[in-house]
């Protein structure tokens, strides 16, 4: 299955304009929350904690936690990585070094899902699902934001929300160019797991 899952819009805001993360933000998601564990390897080194939030996305959540589950995302790369905006990884498909070049073309071999937006704003840290121009095409692939982008709101999926390892997502090695295709060398997700 070929598919287009990237962000259509990717306004990037200077570095200096990070905010850190709210205590609103973290207390948002339900305490009985799963936490999605990402454990980077490449430039970037260390652990990403996402608290999952099922009270936003049940179907979107229950698909990125199937994946996991599944060793699905273990070795795909942040193939698109814009400084100021977001980190986009989770192309199961064609997400790995021996298919750089097809990165971010790909999803899973499961169905796209419902669009399930909300009023859950674009903040430092959160995490979105990433999809083609269709809003109802949503599969594998998502995106961590390095700062807010309002003009994601009510756009894309709202899934999620880092609660441990900023620095390393703001370590993650970034594109060139107004795409930030990482072709070069890609930080990657060693390991993902679900913490229940």
């Amino acid at each position: 299955m070929l598919k287009r899952s990237f962000l259509a819009a990717s306004l990037a805001l200077p570095l200096s304009v990070m905010v850190a993360l709210s205590a609103a933000a973290q207390s948002d998601a339900p305490e009985d929350a799963p936490v999605l564990e990402i454990t980077v390897a490449g430039q970037a080194e260390g652990v990403i904690r996402i608290a999952l939030r099922p009270d936003l996305a049940p179907d979107h959540v229950e698909r990125v936690i199937t994946l996991a589950e599944d060793g699905a995302y273990d070795g795909v790369v942040f193939h698109r990585v814009i400084d100021g905006f977001m980190a986009q990884t989770g192309d199961v498909q064609y997400g790995r070094e021996e298919t750089l070049a097809r990165a971010g073309t790909g999803g899973s071999e499961l169905p796209d899902l419902e669009a399930e937006f909300s009023d859950a704003p674009f903040e430092r840290g959160v995490m979105g699902m990433a999809r083609a121009q269709n809003p109802n095409s949503a599969n594998s692939q998502f995106f961590l934001m390095f700062e807010p982008a309002t003009h994601l709101n009510g756009q894309y999926t709202v899934l999620g929300q880092i609660t441990d390892g900023l620095d390393v997502l703001d370590a993650i090695k970034r594109g060139p160019g107004p795409n930030g295709a990482v072709t070069d060398a890609p930080d990657r997700m060693e390991r993902v797991r679900v913490i229940r």
